[in-house]
């Protein structure tokens, strides 16, 4: 009860603090000290009518506390506090407190990793090792990146305070950037911020009707979240040429498809509309022989144009090797320097095995079972280890 409570409502508790105090050590912390004491009590009391409303008000109260027994900052932060509890809430273009949480996050002075890990921590409420992961970097190199982010924001009185409607394009990439991210760790197997992640996706819409990047990010979530009953079987990862395509959500396959139209249409085509765009080919095979990998390795042309990067490198060898063979895609994935992504070895493993090289594509299948934490993707690698080792 408590853990669900904690990954639902941990970002909504944090956002609604950060707008009252203004100052996100205190939310963070209060949060954290509601939920310890939602531990002690809940398991005696019981849970209460209303779990969020308790753990909001709880950590407020205790906000409150902390700030008066800190002499040095308690007349400063008491008077704030009584202000913003007395005042009414602030006119803005985002009426949502997640979503607010997220753009002042992403405040320009931060460097882009810094605001995608700052507003994961605390819209999600995901461990410093879960970000990590996120990043492909070491764990003790995000805790420092988000001290620093956190110490930046304090030492040059970044304000919490939403950007004003004409000046919401101009925050927009890392605001996508950090939903995207949440909902990637959504798919990893935390359902809810998955939904979270589509949530916030269909509150930017509604404030951003007309802007196709907004649109094209909705759609790519939409039709990769349309797959999720059909991804697993028996605790096992299924491959999407693998999957029964009879558990897709249509209804989300439509709407995703129906937002990459509305993207063609606009006719300013970015990163996200044309992932969209890959997995609405996808999404139009009936059966996987249908696919038409031409047009999807034509897409990663011209995504490699607008957003080249390693992973993306990765996905169009994937490409190639449906169109032009194991040979040539494993040339590609040779010359990227992925060796800490699990997807890495995994797609060299599985192109070597095409190639008959069962010795080399063993070592690979055995890299990247140690490279992945899910449980359900080293149950389906070592089934392909099995079958390449005889």
């Amino acid at each position: 009860m408590i853990e669900r409570v904690f990954r639902e409502e941990h970002g909504r508790a944090v956002a609604v603090l950060v707008r009252v105090f203004g100052d996100v050590d205190v939310a963070e912390e209060a949060v954290q000290e509601a939920f310890a004491e939602a531990v002690r009590r809940w398991p005696v009391e019981g849970a209460p009518p209303s779990p969020a409303g308790w753990i909001i008000t709880t950590a407020r109260n205790k906000a409150i506390d902390r700030l008066r027994r800190e002499a040095a900052r308690a007349g400063k932060y008491a008077q704030a506090v009584l202000l913003n509890a007395a005042e009414p809430a602030e006119a803005s273009a985002v009426e949502d407190d997640r979503l607010r949480l997220i753009f002042t996050c992403c405040h320009p002075a931060l460097r882009m990793e810094a605001r995608v890990a700052l507003t994961l921590r605390l819209l999600g409420g995901l461990s410093t090792a879960e970000i990590a992961r996120a990043f492909l970097v070491p764990e003790k190199t995000m805790a420092q990146r988000l001290v620093r982010a956190k110490a930046k924001i304090r030492d040059a009185g970044i304000p919490y305070r939403v950007p004003e409607l004409p000046d919401l394009p101009g925050r927009l990439s890392g605001v996508l950037a950090v939903v995207y991210l949440v909902f990637n760790q959504g798919y990893g197997g935390r359902d809810e911020l998955a939904d979270e992640a589509i949530r916030l996706g269909r509150v930017l819409r509604e404030l951003m009707p007309d802007e196709p990047e907004v649109l094209g990010l909705l759609a790519l979530m939409l039709l990769i979240e349309s797959r999720k009953d059909a991804r697993r079987r028996d605790g096992e990862l299924v491959l999407l040429g693998e999957q029964d395509r009879g558990l897709w959500d249509r209804g989300l396959v439509e709407e995703g498809q129906s937002l990459v139209r509305r993207c063609l249409e606009i006719g300013r085509p970015g990163p996200y509309q044309l992932q969209a765009a890959i997995n609405a080919v996808h999404s139009d095979a009936g059966r996987v022989e249908d696919t038409r990998w031409d047009q999807i390795l034509q897409l990663y042309d011209q995504l490699m144009v607008v957003a080249p990067s390693p992973v993306v490198a990765l996905n169009r060898a994937v490409a190639v090797g449906e169109v032009q063979g194991a040979g040539a895609a494993l040339e590609l994935v040779e010359r990227l320097d992925l060796g800490r992504y699990y997807l890495f070895h995994a797609v060299r493993a599985d192109l070597l095995r095409r190639l008959g090289r069962d010795v080399e594509a063993a070592a690979a299948y055995d890299e990247a079972i140690g490279r992945t934490e899910d449980e359900a993707e080293k149950a389906f690698l070592r089934r392909r280890r099995v079958a390449v080792s005889g």
